[in-house]
């Protein structure tokens, strides 16, 4: 490791002892480092259908605007979320990505005398956000790879700001029952902030979908948080949102960053927002994919964790590191986990039919010779 430099001192404690997130391998990268072409990229949850043509055509539209701003509020697509969840527009705060509302309520809320609550295995944002503004982090461990809502209840003190709960989580896919969520969040104390990352909510089935939206009017330390990364095919235009109190959605709004969404990204956000066929078709391709790669891991003999969003973390039995990297070298990107505590384990994001038999052919391949 090489010796921080004088700088290194001068950073907060928060950021010295923290460690920057690291995405999924890009494609360009693999290319560069073993010469490859033909990659097939299933390692960052991405929409394998590419984005809507809606979406698509909105762009195309607003590219002359590009020499002004863009709308600050976000005046249209907030009238279009608004419209669909039945919510004041004031209720609503974009963000760069659900990312950056995961920021957001970090600056707004937590302080280096304070904590927040999460879940082992549990989005690699959290930490990082916590760390960041010198907050104690409290890791409450995992209940069959998910959140222990009774434990995570219990490991609340008087210190306590925020709790993060990821549903479907990230990387385990793992899916909390309403009633049981419900419950969990209507017993948090009023000085504790509930912050719900729903990112992955329209892979989950319609009969196991939480009702969150409704929980608002009961639940004023209640924020939602979601994207148009996922479902909506848009990860290369950082856009996502949060539903929440219009007292929250002020708060957040006071540390929001002027012109945070591109005037692309609001335009192709609310055209994909109204695209229902494009939705449903990627919900479909989803489901086709789950069972094509599940029904492969039963072949090979491998667990897998049921995962209710766009990916599923399988357990190799060993590892994961070298097959990791033995599939890199036959141009098959996926996602290690090891930095989850899940050293044995791959995360595999649904891809299109044909990228799906890629990876499961490479990978039956190596674990031939393993």
């Amino acid at each position: 490791m090489n010796k921080p430099s004088a700088l290194f001192d001068l950073a907060s404690a928060g950021v010295q002892h923290s460690s920057p997130y690291i995405p999924g391998k890009p494609v360009e990268e693999l290319e560069r480092e073993l010469g490859l072409t033909g990659i097939v990229k299933l390692a960052s949850n991405e929409n394998p259908l590419g984005p809507s043509p809606s979406a698509i055509h909105a762009i195309q539209a607003h590219i002359a605007d590009l020499t002004r701003y863009p709308d600050g509020s976000g005046f249209r697509l907030k009238q279009a979320l608004a419209a669909k969840y039945h919510l004041s527009p004031n209720q609503i705060t974009l963000g760069n990505g659900s990312n950056e509302l995961l920021e957001l309520v970090a600056r707004t809320f937590l302080t280096p005398a304070l904590s927040v609550v999460f879940s082992q295995h549990a989005f690699a944002v959290y930490p990082i956000v916590t760390q960041a503004v010198g907050a104690k982090a409290i890791v409450v461990p995992a209940l069959n790879y998910g959140h222990d809502l009774e434990a995570m209840l219990q490991s609340i003190t008087p210190q306590t700001r925020l709790v993060f709960i990821a549903n479907p989580n990230n990387p385990t896919g793992t899916l909390l029952p309403q009633a049981q969520l419900q419950q969990f969040i209507k017993a948090l104390p009023p000085t504790v902030v509930c912050v719900l990352d729903e990112a992955y909510y329209e892979f989950v089935s319609a009969g196991q979908q939480c009702d969150s939206v409704a929980w608002l009017a009961e639940c004023p330390n209640l924020l939602i948080t979601r994207t148009f990364s996922k479902a909506y095919g848009l990860a290369g235009l950082r856009i996502g949102y949060g539903l929440s109190s219009a007292d929250m959605a002020d708060l957040l709004n006071r540390v929001r960053q002027p012109f945070n969404n591109n005037s692309l990204a609001l335009v192709a956000a609310e055209a994909a927002l109204a695209d229902a066929v494009y939705l449903q078709k990627t919900i479909q391709l989803n489901q086709d994919g789950m069972q094509q790669l599940t029904n492969a891991f039963k072949a090979l003999g491998l667990n897998w964790i049921p995962s209710a969003g766009n990916f599923v973390t399988v357990d190799l039995k060993r590892p994961a590191d070298a097959i990791y990297t033995a599939l890199l070298a036959k141009g098959v990107i996926v996602r290690p986990v090891a930095n989850y505590d899940l050293p044995n384990h791959l995360r595999i994001s649904i891809g299109t039919a044909v990228e799906n038999q890629v990876f499961i052919d490479a990978l039956t391949a190596i674990l031939a010779n393993v």
